[in-house]
């Protein structure tokens, strides 16, 4: 049943936004982390990583293979990752409790090692990607169509995250990170969530 547009009631009566009640996956993610802040660079670089990985594919498959994900990545700790190497990227190749793309794979272990120059040079990924945050004053989407897949912000995002090392970081997943993250909050108007 739906209470308003882009708005899907669920069977708990909260109205969400029209994905939000799609599955039961994606009703988890969205009540309890879509959105919500996200300030350590660990956490950050764990949904940086899955957002390239979802590149292409869909969302839902990213989240259910996302513990084999966390297993396959060390838990997502940078240090761990920055430290992979050659067996490492064939055993991540050949673990089907994740995407198997190696140019993603490359991206995640490259995206480790340029996260931990920046921890050595005094620098916060967290802290980078919540300095591209948006006026927070503009209205809340009321609609699909009034999200953006990219925004001034996540250019410069993206520009900045590849002038540090960062590869797979282009506008979309830059913004998708951001919404995942909290530096924007695009749960539509009336949404429980928001």
């Amino acid at each position: 049943m739906s209470s308003a547009p882009g708005l899907v009631r669920g069977e708990d009566g909260r109205d969400r936004c029209w994905w939000g009640a799609s599955t039961p996956d994606y009703q988890v993610y969205h009540d309890t982390e879509w959105g919500r802040p996200v300030r350590d660079d660990q956490a950050m670089y764990e949904r940086l990583t899955l957002e390239a990985f979802q590149s292409g594919l869909s969302w839902l498959t990213i989240l259910r293979k996302r513990e084999g994900f966390r297993r396959a990545f060390a838990g997502f700790d940078i240090d761990a990752v920055a430290a992979f190497g050659v067996e490492d990227v064939a055993r991540l190749l050949a673990d089907a409790a994740i995407v198997r793309n190696r140019a993603k794979i490359d991206a995640a272990i490259v995206n480790a090692r340029a996260a931990q120059r920046m921890r050595e040079a005094g620098e916060s990924l967290a802290e980078l990607v919540w300095s591209h945050q948006p006026d927070v004053s503009s209205p809340p989407p009321r609609s699909a169509e009034d999200l953006a897949a990219v925004t001034a912000e996540s250019k410069a995002l993206a520009r900045e995250l590849k002038r540090q090392g960062f590869t797979f970081v282009g506008p979309t997943t830059v913004y998708s990170t951001m919404q995942a993250c909290g530096v924007v909050n695009d749960h539509l108007a009336g949404c429980w969530v928001r």
